[in-house]
């Protein structure tokens, strides 16, 4: 399995037009974060997991040439917003292309981008299945997706574990049960906003904690703002399993 990180960052990512705090101006690249997406290459299968405003430009940057199936972790903008995008890669592929979400997302999915759902789409609208997935196990191309159910402030969301890999983005709370679910992982992309608290998301704190629980092989940080700070000076805090995760970085797994 080969895991690619399109980006690493959020919507209060780097940089900040018309900012210029230490983090915004910084011209370290792992200062400059598109938002929150990665790209699976598994048994010749490419999956997605969330489809955000830089998908395009993340899309390119990396070199990718297809897509197979998308995995949705919930229906905020950054995960969602690139969706449109995905029209060049219908032509390209001459197929549409699954969209696996939550029955509340796949909905609004229909609302934000109802062109793309009509009963008689005008010619070139992105050309998306829609399939419907809960916190039931399914599988692909016999490859097994787990789905893992979290909270993100009061809204339950998605994490994906597939084979010993987890991605988990937007998190505030895993229950145990949902933990179990995640143990035995070689690789675990996890998210912390910044150290101070915050309503929805990981606080740095909180996510190492959640790693130590989990307790995977090795553990990346995602979906990191720049309220954390300068990366330089904020990465020489982490144990040496834990590692932030990079925009472009590859990571071979298994």
């Amino acid at each position: 399995m080969k895991i690619i990180a399109l980006g690493s960052g959020t919507s209060q990512g780097i940089p900040i037009i018309g900012c210029t705090c230490e983090v915004c101006t910084s011209a370290d690249l792992r200062d400059q974060r598109l938002r929150s997406s990665v790209y699976i290459e598994i048994n010749g299968v490419n999956i997605l997991i969330d489809i955000g405003p830089d998908f395009r430009q993340q899309f390119l940057q990396n070199n990718l040439v297809s897509v197979d199936l998308v995995l949705i972790t919930h229906e905020h903008n950054d995960h969602i917003i690139g969706l449109d995008d995905i029209r060049a890669i219908n032509y390209t592929q001459q197929k549409s292309i699954p969209i696996y979400a939550e029955n509340r997302v796949i909905n609004e999915l229909k609302r934000r981008f109802s062109y793309a759902f009509s009963d008689n789409p005008y010619p070139g609208v992105p050309r998306i299945e829609p399939v419907t997935i809960d916190t039931e196990p399914f599988s692909i191309k016999n490859i097994e997706i787990i789905p893992i159910r979290i909270q993100h402030g009061k809204l339950p969301i998605l994490g994906f574990r597939i084979g010993n890999f987890a991605y988990i983005t937007d998190a505030s709370f895993i229950d145990e049960q949902e933990i179990e679910k995640l143990q035995n992982l070689d690789t675990l992309i996890i998210n912390a906003l910044r150290k101070e608290p915050h309503y929805s998301h990981f606080t740095l704190a909180e996510c190492i904690q959640y790693i130590e629980k989990i307790n995977p092989k090795q553990a990346f940080i995602t979906h990191i703002s720049h309220n954390m700070g300068v990366y330089a000076d904020w990465v020489k805090d982490l144990p040496p399993h834990i590692r932030p995760l990079e925009d472009n970085m590859t990571i071979i797994h298994g």
